[in-house]
């Protein structure tokens, strides 16, 4: 019998996922628990909204995730669209993140098949840098905000966009 169990242990450890493999889709509730509800931004606090709500949670119960923001009558309009707390070092683009608290924002390309995402620190509004999200072929499914696991795209979705993203932020 300890044969078998041992057996199977190994036979599951064989046909584990490859690296990256350990973060997953964040269920709604993870979510509703680690994103506010009104989101730190400079000197203001946002309200978000929660059914946008995206992101993704490794074995430590670190997340990568992010919200719309709601900026009307706020100075934040137009600036801001999306609040995304990181817990891990991840490379989003052209851009390394650490662990903090991030506002996003993008204008389109004049031609539309590109977004400049600028990426800056929620306490204080300062650019931490910004990168192009592309248009992602093949996708017919438009949302507000999509944080893939690793192992399924690797990309963080605006809309029909997508900005490939690396764990560990090197």
């Amino acid at each position: 019998m300890a044969g078998l169990a041992a057996a199977a242990s190994l036979l599951a450890a064989s046909a584990a996922p490859a690296q990256g493999s350990g973060w997953r889709q964040a269920t709604p509730a993870e979510l509703a628990a680690v994103l506010p509800s009104r989101a730190p931004v400079v000197n203001e606090h946002i309200e978000t909204e929660m059914r946008t709500a995206s992101g993704i949670v490794d074995g430590h119960g670190r997340y990568i995730a992010g919200v719309v923001l709601i900026t009307a009558g706020y100075s934040a309009d137009g600036k801001y669209s999306h609040y995304l707390l990181v817990q891990a070092p991840v490379r989003v683009g052209a851009v390394a993140l650490e662990p903090g608290e991030y506002v996003l924002g993008w204008t389109r390309s004049e031609n539309g098949d590109s977004l400049t995402v600028h990426f800056n620190r929620a306490a204080t509004g300062a650019l931490v840098g910004t990168t192009e999200a592309h248009w992602i072929t093949g996708s017919t499914r438009i949302e507000s905000l999509h944080i893939w696991p690793p192992q399924d795209k690797a990309i963080i979705q605006i809309g029909r966009f997508g900005i490939p993203y690396r764990l560990g932020g090197g």
